[in-house]
């Protein structure tokens, strides 16, 4: 039987599609492209096949043999009825959303009116720490005395038998605040006959963080697999088109972008449900707006992304993890320094998310310097009096 091959389709430098490239399934170094180089994981079930020509990159990952042949058997029977379709996607979303019952008030607009109203005078400023005479060796401060002295500890196994995975959601969403939030500016591809195609998409993300400078790198975590028939919008975008805008979330539309985590079928535009104004000026991802309100913005290209198997549901992919590598910043002139290196939060003003539909505010900061092991510890010497006095105790 002959070698498969991959297909795979790459942005050329101006945003046009590169013709498809064959590459060999089971690459062997010299059959590689012209000018492409070869990089492997040693555990072979596992490996990362990179291939780089002249014009683009792209990665896949591989498992077993026998899963390569489910896949592609899946992939070439597109009218098989066990292959998940974008309504089936839809209910999932539906049904997760039912048991993880993410609003807790039955009445929210009632609710929110017993509250007291946005301050608006409330600007950002810094305060002392929590005990400025806080010194090497002591520990926690005493603010509030030694509360893990008081309660005991519970270890929770988020795999016990009974618990559903929307415990685990609901519990670290809580626990792993504040997290900031991307709000993905995606495009569907230019397909003719393609539904959607084209179609601009805004959503918010909080499975997000920065986790690399040079190249400036970011990760997003999106739930359920990458498969274009049953991603999420944002997802079935990125894959497609390789291309996106990450802008950071203000005070002042915050509303707005909260309205586009509504689950709008595919190709319907959430610009026209929040009545933000996209901005066709990005240099690197032109097809791409980004968020004219947004005072920081990323034109970022797809630079990988890896899947992740459920283990509350084998077989099943409960989530795709994605590494965006920024191309271009924006920043409003009257937010950033004069170097461009630096932008003042007090102009930002950005929001983040804490558990269920909570957001949350930057108002208040504290500064603690990076200290210095020889000339604020004293070095070895200052290093050896706290261990002696720990022995002490």
């Amino acid at each position: 039987m002959p070698n498969r091959r991959l297909l795979f389709r790459s942005p050329l430098p101006d945003g046009k599609r590169a013709p498809l490239a064959r590459v060999p399934r089971l690459p062997h170094p010299h059959h590689l492209p012209e000018r492409s180089t070869y990089k492997s994981h040693p555990t072979w079930k596992r490996s990362c096949l990179t291939f780089r020509t002249t014009t683009a990159k792209a990665t896949f990952s591989t498992s077993s043999q026998t899963d390569r042949r489910n896949r592609s058997t899946q992939q070439s029977n597109t009218q098989s009825n066990d292959r998940p379709t974008t309504k089936m996607a839809a209910e999932r979303s539906a049904n997760f959303e039912a048991q993880l019952k993410r609003n807790p008030h039955p009445d929210f607009k009632k609710e929110e009116a017993s509250r007291p109203p946005f301050d608006t005078s409330s600007t950002f400023r810094y305060t002392q720490t929590p005990d400025p005479s806080w010194v090497f060796g002591r520990g926690a401060n005493q603010l509030e005395g030694n509360p893990h002295e008081r309660h005991p500890h519970i270890p929770i196994d988020p795999h016990a038998e009974g618990r559903p995975s929307a415990f685990n959601y609901k519990l670290l969403i809580s626990a792993v605040i504040p997290r900031p939030i991307a709000f993905l500016s995606t495009r569907g591809p230019d397909v003719p006959g393609q539904e959607g195609g084209g179609v601009t998409n805004l959503a918010p993300f909080s499975y997000f963080q920065m986790i690399n400078h040079d190249p400036p790198l970011f990760v997003i975590g999106f739930t359920g697999p990458a498969d274009v028939s049953s991603a999420k919008d944002s997802l079935r975008n990125l894959v497609q088109t390789k291309e996106c805008v990450i802008n950071i979330i203000g005070e002042d539309f915050v509303e707005a972008a909260n309205s586009t985590s509504i689950n709008a079928p595919y190709g319907k535009s959430e610009w026209n449900i929040s009545g933000l104004n996209p901005v066709y000026s990005c240099e690197t991802v032109p097809r791409v707006p980004r968020v004219a309100e947004a005072i920081f913005s990323i034109e970022g290209k797809l630079e990988s992304f890896r899947e992740f198997q459920s283990k509350a549901t084998p077989d099943k992919t409960s989530g795709t993890m994605v590494i965006i590598e920024g191309t271009r910043f924006w920043a409003r002139k009257d937010a950033i320094n004069e170097d461009l290196s630096q932008l003042d939060a007090k102009v930002l003003r950005p929001m983040s998310r804490l558990g269920g539909i909570t957001y949350g505010r930057v108002t208040e900061a504290l500064e603690l310097p990076r200290p210095d092991f020889k000339k604020d510890l004293g070095g070895e010497e200052g290093y050896a009096k706290l261990a002696d006095r720990e022995k002490a105790n």
